[in-house]
């Protein structure tokens, strides 16, 4: 099984699309435990969902829970250390940084091993790749200017 988290109107062949609201094929609240078992997710795919969901800890805890050994998330967030993307949507309620990514991966750096105990971390990842993109958006008189990462990461059990 293949997951779209947060799909919207981005409904993907292939996958089980899950949001909020209609469009989807699921509607869940990623807030709450999610409702599949443990290991048993192939993919899953995230853009733009991250940043509206409340713990950044929890999420990848169980995006961790239901992927299976090897299996990938590919994930798309605004980079909350440059430009307004993260903090112009006042429904973002989290922070995401490609550096933050070190608490959830032991290659990365030390900071998986030395606070993943004290967080709570139970979700332990590969990174596989991590890129960056400048996006300009116009609406009207207003410039914005949206920076994003990508990455995909492997989950190791």
């Amino acid at each position: 099984m293949r997951l779209n988290l947060g799909c919207s109107s981005d409904v993907r062949a292939g996958y089980v699309n899950v949001d909020l609201a209609q469009p989807c094929d699921l509607v869940v609240d990623l807030n709450l435990t999610w409702p599949w078992e443990d290991s048993s997710v192939d993919e899953i795919y995230a853009a733009d969902i991250f940043e509206h969901l409340e713990n950044r800890i929890y999420t990848m805890n169980e995006v961790h829970r239901v992927l299976r050994p090897g299996a990938l998330l590919r994930m798309e967030c605004p980079d909350a250390s440059k430009g307004a993307g993260q903090w112009q949507d006042p429904t973002h309620v989290t922070p995401w940084t490609p550096n933050g990514l070190q608490y959830f991966c032991p290659e990365v750096s030390k900071a998986w091993e030395r606070f993943h105990i004290a967080y709570g971390i139970t979700a332990r990842f590969k990174l596989l790749e991590c890129s960056e993109a400048k996006y300009v958006e116009l609406a009207g008189a207003v410039r914005c200017e949206v920076y994003k990462f990508r990455a995909v990461l492997e989950a190791m059990k």
